[in-house]
C-alpha cells in the first residue's frame, strides 16, 4: 500500500489520533499541561499547512456528493471530535479548559468544528441528571479518573455507571484485570475477542471502542477487515461465541474439546479467559441498548460537520412526550405503595407456610411459559446501524435468543438445576483455579450488584428491597432455563408487572431491539438510578448465566 493511501486509511487515522492524546492519562498535572501543549502545537502547525484562509480550504467545502473527504479535513475533524469529547468528559479540569481553549483558537482561525450528534451520555436519561465529570462526590471522581487513566477516557458507559459508584469501582476493577494486567491472552486477542462478542448484537458502541483499543496494542489492522483475515485459533472461537451470546444451554462438553484439542488449540486457561471476555462483553452489551448508551464523540458517527437544526431538540422532547401518551392509555402499572403492600403481603404468607419442592417447580414452569408470550419489537433503526457493517465479524448472523422452554414443545434440554452446579459451590473455584484471581473479582461484582441498594423505592424510604431484586435476578436466570430451588417463583409475577418484564426480557435476551419507549414504560415513579440498578442486574444476572453454562461443560470435559 502507497504510503499517502495507508495515511489516508481511517484505520490509521484512528491510531494516530488516539496515541495523541494518550498522554494525557497520567495524575501529574505538569505532564498533561506539556501533553496538552503538544496539542497545541500540532493544531497550529496543520492549520499553517493546510488552512491559509478560513475560504481556501474549509472542511465543509471539502465533503462531496459521494461523500469523499480531503485527508487532511478528515484527520482534523477525527482530532477535532476527540479535543471536544475531552473538554466535556475529562474528569482533570485543567484538560477541559485547555481543551475549549484550542477549540477556540482553532474556530477564530476559520476552521469548521464538528458537533456532537448527541446531547449527554445517553438517550434515555436527560443529561443533567448524569454525574458530571466534576462531580463533587470524592469518590465517584475518583473513580471517573481511575477510568480515564485506564481506557484514555472517561466513556459515556462509565458516566452512567457513575449513579452506583460502589458497583462500578467493582467493575472498573474486573475489567482492567481482563484486559490489562497479565493473563493467560495476549492484549491484541483480548480486545478483538471484545469486538467478536459485541458485534453479536450489532452493538457499535463497544465494537468501536475496541476496535481503538486493538490499534492501540499494536494489532494487525487486517484482522479488522473481517473473520476472513484473522488467525484460524481465533476464528475457531466463534462457534461458542454465538452460542454464549444466545443460547448458552446449547454448550457441551464436545465444545470445549474442539478448541482444546488438535492445530491451532487453545489452553484451558487461555479458552477461560477467553469465555470470560466473550460473557462480559455480551452482557455490556445488554447495559449499552438498555440504558441507551450514545456513541462516544469521536465515534465515526457520533459527531457530523452538518450545522445543528431546530428540530433537533424538539424531537427528542416530542419522542417523550409520545411515550408517555401512549403509555398513559395502556393499562396502568403497580406504583411504589402497591409494590410494597405485596412485598407485604409476600413476607406475612411465608411466614405462615411452607411450600413443597413440587409447587416451587411448578411456580419456576409457570414463569417460564409466560415469559414465552413476551416478544420483542423489531431491531431498532439509526444511521449508525444501517452504515456498520457487523456481518464481518459474526458468523451465522441469523442465529439468536430462542425461549428455553419453547410453547407446546416436549424439553429436549434439562432444566438447569442450581442446586447441582452453582456459582457458589463450582462455578467460582474452578474459574478460580483455571484464571488466577478472577474469580474473586467476578464474585464482588456478582454481589455487588445483587446487593445494592440504598433502602428506597422511588419516592419511599426505609425499605428493604431485597424482595424486589432477587425477583429481577431470578426472573434473568429463569429465561436461560436455571432453577433455583430455594426460591419461591410466585414472587416474580406479584413483584414484576409485564411492563418491566417485557424490559428484561428485550435487554437480556435481544438488547439491540431496546428502544426509549420499552425504557420509559416502565417503573415510572422510580428514579433513573434505579432504573439503572434494574440494568446492572440484567448485566450481571446474565453474564453469570453464561459463565455457569461455560464452566459447567468444562468441569464435564475435565471429568
Amino acid at each position: 500500500m502507497a504510503g499517502s493511501e495507508t495515511e489516508a486509511d481511517p484505520i490509521f487515522l484512528s491510531k494516530d489520533c488516539l496515541r495523541t492524546f494518550s498522554d494525557l492519562s497520567s495524575r501529574d498535572h505538569l505532564t498533561r499541561g506539556l501533553a496538552m501543549d503538544s496539542v497545541a502545537s500540532m493544531y497550529e502547525n496543520w492549520i499553517k499547512r493546510h488552512h491559509q484562509t478560513p475560504t481556501e480550504s474549509a472542511p465543509s467545502s471539502d465533503v462531496h456528493e459521494n461523500g469523499d473527504v480531503s485527508q487532511y479535513s478528515r484527520h482534523l475533524t477525527q482530532h477535532l471530535s476527540s479535543l471536544i469529547r475531552l473538554s466535556a468528559q475529562c474528569p482533570f479540569h485543567d484538560v477541559r479548559d485547555r481543551a475549549n481553549e484550542i477549540l477556540e483558537c482553532v474556530k477564530e482561525r476559520g476552521v469548521q468544528i464538528p458537533r456532537p450528534v448527541s446531547h449527554g451520555p445517553s438517550s434515555f436519561i436527560p443529561e443533567h441528571e448524569i454525574v458530571p465529570p466534576e462531580t463533587d462526590d470524592e469518590q465517584t471522581r475518583q473513580l471517573f479518573v481511575d477510568a480515564f487513566l485506564q481506557n484514555n477516557r472517561l466513556e459515556n458507559i462509565t458516566s452512567v455507571m457513575g449513579f452506583h459508584p460502589q458497583y462500578l469501582e467493582s467493575f472498573l476493577r474486573l475489567q482492567h484485570y481482563l484486559l490489562r494486567l497479565d493473563g493467560p491472552l495476549p492484549q491484541d486477542y483480548r480486545h478483538y475477542i471484545g469486538v467478536m462478542a459485541a458485534a453479536r448484537h450489532q452493538c457499535s458502541y463497544l465494537v468501536d471502542l475496541q476496535e481503538s483499543e486493538f490499534l492501540m496494542q499494536d494489532g494487525d489492522p487486517d484482522w479488522l477487515k473481517g473473520l476472513d483475515y484473522i488467525p484460524q485459533k481465533l476464528k475457531n472461537l466463534c462457534e461458542l461465541n454465538k452460542i454464549l451470546a444466545h443460547r448458552p444451554w446449547l454448550i457441551t462438553k464436545q465444545h470445549i474439546e474442539q478448541l482444546l484439542r488438535g492445530n491451532d488449540s487453545w489452553s484451558l486457561s487461555e479458552l477461560v479467559h477467553a469465555i470470560v471476555l466473550l460473557a462480559h462483553f455480551h452482557s455490556l452489551a445488554s447495559f449499552v441498548f438498555g440504558t441507551g448508551i450514545n456513541l462516544e464523540i469521536d465515534h465515526e458517527c457520533g459527531h457530523t460537520l452538518q450545522p445543528a437544526s431546530l428540530s433537533d431538540g424538539a424531537n427528542d422532547v416530542e419522542a417523550h412526550h409520545s411515550n408517555n401518551v401512549a403509555s398513559s392509555l395502556e393499562s396502568s402499572e403497580p406504583g411504589v405503595e402497591m409494590l410494597m403492600h405485596r412485598m407485604k403481603k409476600i413476607q406475612e404468607a411465608a411466614d405462615l407456610q411452607e411450600i413443597s419442592q413440587e409447587e416451587m417447580k411448578h411456580r419456576f414452569e409457570k414463569v417460564e411459559k409466560q415469559s414465552l408470550e413476551l416478544l420483542p419489537g423489531q431491531s431498532a433503526c439509526s444511521e449508525c446501524l444501517a452504515v456498520s457493517d457487523y456481518a464481518k465479524y459474526r458468523d451465522d448472523p441469523h442465529f439468536h435468543y430462542e425461549d428455553f422452554a419453547k410453547r407446546g414443545e416436549e424439553r429436549t434440554i434439562p432444566t438447569f438445576r442450581a442446586q447441582d452446579y452453582s456459582w457458589e459451590d463450582q462455578g467460582f473455584s474452578l474459574v478460580n483455579r483455571l484464571y488466577s484471581d478472577i474469580g474473586q473479582l467476578l464474585d464482588d461484582k456478582f454481589r455487588m450488584a445483587f446487593n445494592l441498594t440504598y433502602y428506597t423505592m422511588g419516592p419511599q424510604k426505609d425499605v428493604d428491597t431485597s424482595m424486589l431484586r432477587a425477583a429481577i435476578w431470578n426472573y434473568i436466570h429463569c429465561m436461560f432455563g436455571i432453577f433455583h430451588d430455594d426460591y419461591d417463583y410466585g414472587e416474580v409475577n406479584q413483584l414484576l408487572d409485564i411492563r418491566l418484564k417485557s424490559f428484561i426480557k428485550t435487554v437480556t435476551c435481544y438488547p439491540e431491539r431496546t428502544t426509549r419507549k420499552d425504557y420509559d414504560n416502565f417503573w415510572k415513579e422510580f428514579k433513573h438510578s434505579e432504573k439503572v440498578q434494574v440494568n446492572l442486574m440484567v448485566q450481571e444476572a446474565r453474564m453469570q448465566a453464561e459463565l455457569l453454562y461455560a464452566l459447567r461443560a468444562i468441569m464435564r470435559y475435565m471429568m
